[in-house]
């Protein structure tokens, strides 16, 4: 028997409910008791939720301040970019050098100079959570407050795009533990205390993945996702041909859609244009083949392996292409991962900076500018707000002939782009080497205000607080999003 259930609504009227979300047995059969019910309970917090979504890209290690969107001029050779600089179409303003395609789109961009996560390690939990005392990331937050699951699509509020997604054949070695899966399943993807319904689905690519949202249901229900995914589609022709659905009411109908489609749409990209796809392809860019084990740059000076490259992929534009389509979809918050930046350089585990700016950095700016394209052509920039960060950023100083730098946690680079907020601007400043804000200093709580105010309106939620959880009418009501924004 395949069953959708609907148990936890007693305790939140707003989301879908864990247990049994999805029980697969014998598939010779389908029964709805009452998934979609909650719709009509759930019916007031459309007036709080904007129906934005948000894109987080996390550029895992610590992107370098001045090599990205803080670049200093005349500072010394040994601050200033290792990369250049490259004049942006906002008067005044300066990019780093491998970023002449979002320097070009900056019109449409805002980037935070006074911005610091207040790290100066791989603690990536302050910026993943906006310091929020739950230990949930950003993304699990937000689904406390939209619902784990979009009623209308089945596709999770929360979800984590990494490489596999994309290549689910792809098997990527084992870098050290801050930037191996383990650590971003548990971290990137996690809900702290809210409970393990919010977490992020990470699709990784395992051959028993069907769509069980990181809910741990038992292997031998998922055991051959490719067998269920066949029958599944056997089941849909079935429906269609004999009428069996014609006589159920409209909320089975739609359960029957939240499976059987879902997000299992939102991840294939052979339903996207052959020319969107090539648009946003950053395959061309490295041969990330280079990078990893036997590869000609996985060894420093002929010894040290460069392990933390292990997770390096040229992957990224269509992750992001992934991430668009999963926002139309309806998710509410997509977090890609884009690891790793961790440019010690001297073989500590990773290259220096002119490495890894002419690699990952390239790749961004190529991924993120089609991106940007992409919703303005689609009508989309007002309803999608693209984050990009980490979890710190750099020391401004380079060192050794390789250009390495090390953990800074008092200044980390932080850029946006549309969710119908201000763009076309530098907000703050950094000092004059670009170690420390020199303006109103901005950091994680600040941001996830600054997510929240966005996909939620602050003035309904004030006049009925309880249309949201506790937590996030909380969040939202005494948070300080940045206010230039705004």
């Amino acid at each position: 028997m395949l069953t959708l259930t609907d148990s936890r609504f007693a305790r939140s009227p707003s989301v879908f409910g864990r247990r049994d979300f999805l029980r697969v047995g014998s598939l010779c059969g389908l029964t709805l008791p009452g998934l979609l019910a909650a719709k009509a309970q759930a019916a007031p917090l459309k007036n709080a939720y904007r129906n934005k979504s948000v894109v987080f890209l996390f550029l895992q290690g610590g992107p370098p301040q001045i090599e990205t969107f803080d670049p200093k001029l005349g500072v010394t050779d040994d601050i200033r970019s290792c990369t250049g600089e490259i004049p942006t179409n906002v008067p005044g303003v300066w990019f780093g050098g491998t970023f002449p395609k979002l320097a070009q789109r900056a019109d449409r961009l805002a980037v935070v100079r006074s911005f610091a996560s207040g790290q100066g390690g791989h603690n990536q939990i302050p910026i993943l959570t906006g310091n929020h005392p739950s230990g949930a990331a950003m993304g699990a937050m937000c689904a406390r407050g939209t619902g784990a699951f979009n009623m209308e699509t089945g596709v999770p509020m929360h979800t984590v795009i990494i490489p596999e997604a994309v290549q689910p054949d792809l098997k990527l070695g084992q870098p050290t533990g801050t930037f191996g899966l383990p650590g971003i399943e548990s971290r990137v993807a996690g809900a702290g205390n809210l409970g393990n319904v919010y977490k992020g689905f990470v699709r990784n690519g395992s051959p028993e993945q069907l769509g069980n949202f990181s809910l741990k249901l038992p292997a031998d229900r998922f055991a051959d996702r490719f067998q269920l995914l066949g029958q599944l589609d056997e089941l849909r022709r079935r429906l269609d041909q004999t009428g069996e659905l014609d006589g159920v009411s409209e909320i089975e109908r739609q359960a029957h859609d939240l499976l059987l489609r879902g997000v299992g749409d939102a991840f294939d990209l052979s339903q996207e244009d052959p020319k969107t796809i090539a648009r946003y392809d950053t395959s061309h860019l490295f041969n990330m083949a280079d990078y990893h084990e036997g590869g000609k740059y996985f060894l420093y000076q002929g010894k040290k392996k460069l392990v933390d490259q292990l997770r390096w992929t040229n992957l990224l534009g269509k992750e992001m292409l992934l991430a668009r389509r999963l926002c139309e979809a309806g998710c509410g918050f997509v977090t890609v991962v884009d690891s790793s930046w961790d440019f010690h350089g001297g073989g500590a585990n990773n290259p220096g900076t002119p490495v890894g700016m002419k690699t990952l950095g390239a790749q961004v700016d190529h991924a993120v500018a089609a991106f940007l394209d992409d919703l303005d052509a689609r009508g989309l920039s007002d309803d999608i707000l693209l984050v990009i960060t980490g979890e710190m950023g750099r020391t401004p100083k380079k060192s050794g002939a390789d250009g390495g730098t090390n953990h800074h946690g008092s200044l980390t680079p932080l850029l946006l782009a549309g969710g119908g907020l201000k763009m076309g601007q530098a907000i703050g400043s950094s000092d004059r080497i670009g170690a420390r804000p020199a303006s109103k200093p901005y950091g994680p709580e600040n941001l996830l205000a600054t997510v929240l105010h966005t996909l939620f309106d602050a003035a309904e939620i004030r006049i009925k607080p309880d249309i949201v959880s506790t937590e996030v009418a909380n969040t939202i009501l005494n948070g300080q999003p940045i206010e230039e924004l705004f």
